[in-house]
């Protein structure tokens, strides 16, 4: 397949990648005015927020592990992608037309729509967010070389940004004086009809591109498990069924997942090899500073410096203001992911000139840099152009972390070493892990010997060849395997993906439920941007201690 073919298939398979953050970017621009519009208060706004992430942090790794197990005959990915965007598809009904469903209800009032309102908030949010790790399983399922996965995860950072392009530009138009919105209704009906048909469109993009091979053996799942009276089949990982028309539908294959393996995905989502580790803790604290400048982005912009009020009256100064400001932000938040775009599309040249390590660390100085001018600064157009620099950060973080789970799982021997133990006949054990990361156990020199970290007894460290008979280690050959091997040598990719995800998702819990009681109790909006500071000069010391590559991981 010529460069350009390939291109072209990519941006046809992300198209879906696009309508979610279409949708995602317009919910984090228009949701919280809507809010608080319906009479939510600041404080109880930014928990809504919440809601959809908290409820991703549940799901992502369900829906992870199914898909590397669960084999239909669409495919392992795309059933879960076809289920999460009709619940996106349900979502966007619901948030414009939540009046008029509480208007079935003759109790309750306005506290009905505002249930409403909350519930298809918290739905859009989780599906669109929760889609996004199938996604990106489909991705490193079908391109697996270095080269490929780069290309294809530069063109998934680069649809998301033009996702939140268009979402942006969407949410700033004045949908009122259109021609639509005299037979839909108003702004609110006539966004959410166009997001609706946007989405439809990219979903069946996406599925027509996309040939996701079928019937391949499952990644993440042990066949003989201890629990002698669950049996699968071969078609899918769930109990055999007498109705075998249920055997593969990704609904039912997640209930039994949740039924039956979630002590055992618990189990494989806690033992996280040290390198998907390092590199989740620095990618929560870059999400977090990313994130609490973005979901509250156009309210500071509103409240902050145009001095708006978002409860006054429709029509009032004070809410014009607030309308303006929001406006205003949007245009900043175009400008971000503009940038973001620029950056995505030159990604993969950056890194090979200037290396991972570089470009991350360079995103984050970049990106605290701007957030700190934005806190300092009054002025709407050094603030916007400041707010544009950010997406140097956004499009980094859709794409490097990707690509190193991809290096991580391609060369699993070296960054993610199954564990084996070696035994002596006076049964002492010790762990292949355990010489190699450990800091109190023998380690092995250049030499071949052993010798114990922090021995000043001065004694030599002992050859292999010159210890005992009876207490001579067995050869590599004859290793045993611990419990754990599994959480390593069986590893899937799509399980990691999520756990990546709920680090984006974990990033809009703290935010969504602290920030609102933070801003009331410091009576200013500036904090929102103050925390990105704060979060932004840990993420550049966190993103340090990743490990980039081979040489990484013996300094």
């Amino acid at each position: 397949m010529t460069s350009c073919k390939l291109q072209w298939r990519l941006i046809f398979l992300n198209f879906l990648t696009c309508g979610l953050e279409i949708c995602v970017a317009a919910g984090i621009t228009y949701v919280p005015p809507l809010l608080l519009e319906a009479g939510v208060e600041e404080q109880y706004m930014t928990m809504v927020l919440g809601i959809g992430p908290v409820l991703g942090l549940i799901f992502v790794p369900l829906i992870g592990y199914a898909s590397d197990n669960c084999q239909s005959t669409y495919g392992r990915r795309r059933p879960f992608i076809l289920l999460l965007s009709l619940g996106v598809l349900l979502s966007l009904f619901i948030i414009p037309h939540a009046d008029y469903l509480a208007s079935y209800f003759s109790w309750g009032g306005n506290v009905v729509h505002i249930y409403f309102l909350i519930f298809g908030v918290g739905l859009l949010d989780c599906c669109a967010q929760v889609c996004f790790t199938p996604l990106e399983a489909l991705l490193s399922d079908l391109y697996h070389d270095d080269e490929g996965c780069g290309q294809a995860f530069a063109t998934f950072s680069f649809m998301i940004s033009m996702g939140g392009c268009i979402g942006y530009l969407l949410t700033s138009v004045n949908w009122n004086y259109t021609f639509m919105s005299l037979y839909v209704g108003g702004q609110a009906e006539s966004l959410f009809l166009t997001l609706t048909f946007i989405f439809i469109m990219s979903v069946f993009v996406t599925m027509r591109t996309s040939e996701e091979p079928v019937c391949r053996a499952p990644q993440g799942l042990d066949f003989n498990p201890p629990i002698k009276s669950i049996s699968f089949s071969r078609c899918c990982c769930v109990p055999k069924l007498k109705v075998r028309a249920w055997k593969c539908n990704p609904l039912f294959c997640l209930l039994s997942l949740c039924w039956s393996l979630t002590p055992r995905l618990y189990h494989s989502y806690c033992r996280i090899p040290r390198v998907v580790k390092q590199l989740c803790v620095a990618q929560l604290c870059s999400w977090m500073a990313v994130m609490s400048f973005m979901l509250f982005y156009t309210d500071f912009v509103g409240e902050g410096l145009y001095k708006g009020i978002p409860s006054a009256a429709p029509g009032t100064e004070s809410r014009l203001r607030y309308d303006e400001g929001i406006r205003m932000g949007s245009l900043g938040l175009f400008l971000q992911c503009a940038t973001s775009t620029f950056f995505s599309v030159i990604m993969n040249k950056l890194v090979k000139f200037f290396g991972s390590r570089q470009i991350y660390l360079a995103s984050m100085v970049t990106f605290t840099s701007s957030a700190l001018v934005i806190c300092l600064s009054q002025n709407i157009a050094v603030v916007t152009a400041m707010s544009s620099l950010t997406g140097f950060a956004y499009a980094t973080l859709q794409t490097l972390p990707y690509t190193m789970i991809c290096l991580y799982h391609k060369e699993k021997d070296v960054f993610m070493p199954r564990p084996v133990e070696l035994k002596t006949t006076n049964g002492n054990v010790l762990t292949k892990e355990a010489v190699y990361f450990a800091p109190n156990v023998p380690h092995c020199n250049q030499d071949s010997t052993f010798k114990h970290k922090g021995d000043e007894s001065g004694k030599k460290g002992i050859a292999l060849n010159e210890i005992p008979l009876d207490h001579q280690y067995y050869s590599e050959s004859s290793f045993t395997n611990v419990e754990d091997k599994d959480n390593y040598a069986k590893r899937g990719i799509g399980l990691d993906f999520a756990i990546l995800d709920s680090t984006l998702l974990l990033s809009q819990v703290f935010p969504s439920l602290f920030m609102g009681m933070i801003v009331q109790l410091m009576e200013s909006v500036t904090v929102y941007i103050a925390s990105s500071v704060i979060f932004g000069v840990f993420a550049i010391y966190l993103a340090n201690q990743v490990i980039y590559d081979q040489k990484d991981l013996w300094t």
